[in-house]
């Protein structure tokens, strides 16, 4: 998916009304130095003149010594020594753009300027609900020395080693996301461990490539569903769309959410269709994998044993040691 048809379109439109808006400034310039300086409206039409003659001499006479280029630019320094000379900058009346190196058309050649990924980027994070939450939140600022490097009781791996697994995990689930789509994660543990954060650092570096990223609080997400089911109206009718079809949808604190038959089905609908059409969702919950199977149906905990990496975070609440002890 990365970007809509509708949302390259109304990038597309942004650019056609960028050059609109400054051909009619040029234009207000050109009226504006032909009324203060009558004879650079003449260099004009003695250069379009001469232009018109010197594309008919190379076509029909080919062999013609003549060089009028030379003329034209003659005719354009005087040109720029009357503007000067009068207080106007040198490039006064030359087309203007935002871009100099697409001239605000998107492309150079067949490939995507710089200022076309800068929009592609801002249409994604907004639509994302993560654009402030991700310059805070990301893998540069992910702190691993707030996990313990005790090995609690009934572990392996101390938080610290745990986490850091999950890490390069979640930069092998980046580095796969095109050629293995469709990866899942269920990130599980206590709160204040740090599967919020984590999510929005996968977040941030899939919104980097590109890649159309939809983050919701399990409220939000439900709360949405139900709108669309219940009351079908004009500003949600893409609703459905918009959860199925980006390539990665993020449902934060699943389990929070009062749960009864439509959030079952619905959450079933949801994981189900995103695995047939090799969607990417990630979970996070404070829920254990007994209370997950407890609180949703079968057909839902099934899906996720079977089709989601387990990510289990574990260690003490982060949101206190940084409150009592906050590391510099």
């Amino acid at each position: 998916m990365s970007l809509s048809m509708q949302q390259y379109t109304e990038i597309m439109n942004r650019y056609g009304q960028l050059r609109r808006d400054h051909y009619m400034e040029q234009q207000r310039r050109r009226d504006e130095v032909f009324a203060a300086i009558p004879d650079i409206a003449h260099i004009d039409e003695t250069i379009a003149h001469i232009s018109m003659e010197e594309a008919r001499k190379r076509l029909f006479q080919p062999d013609s010594g003549e060089n009028l280029g030379d003329k034209i630019a003659g005719l354009s320094a005087r040109k720029i020594q009357l503007l000067t000379s009068h207080g106007y900058p040198a490039d006064y009346l030359e087309p203007i753009y935002s871009c100099s190196q697409c001239k605000d058309t998107g492309y150079i050649g067949s490939q995507k300027c710089s200022c076309f990924t800068r929009q592609i980027l801002d249409v994604l994070y907004a639509q994302s609900n993560l654009l402030d939450i991700t310059a805070r939140e990301n893998f540069s600022t992910f702190r691993t020395d707030y996990y313990s490097t005790e090995v609690p009781a009934g572990e392996t791996l101390s938080p610290r080693d745990n986490i850091l697994d999950i890490l390069a995990l979640s930069h092998a689930f980046i580095d796969h996301f095109d050629c293995e789509p469709g990866q899942n994660l269920l990130i599980y543990g206590s709160a204040g461990v740090g599967k919020t954060f984590l999510t929005h650092c996968i977040a941030d570096a899939l919104l980097k490539q590109e890649k159309s990223v939809v983050y919701q609080t399990a409220y939000q997400f439900f709360d949405q569903l139900a709108n669309y089911t219940f009351r079908r109206e004009e500003d949600n009718k893409e609703t459905l769309s918009f959860l199925l079809d980006c390539d990665l949808l993020i449902i934060d604190d699943l389990g929070t959410e009062l749960n009864n038959a439509f959030i079952n089905s619905q959450l079933f609908l949801c994981i189900n269709e995103r695995m047939l059409h090799k969607k990417s969702t990630i979970i996070s919950t404070n829920l254990s994998l007994k209370q997950i199977s407890r609180t949703y149906t079968e057909r839902v905990f099934s899906r996720i044993i079977e089709a989601y990496t387990l990510f289990h975070i574990y260690g003490e609440d982060i949101r206190i040691k940084k409150a009592f002890s906050p590391l510099d």
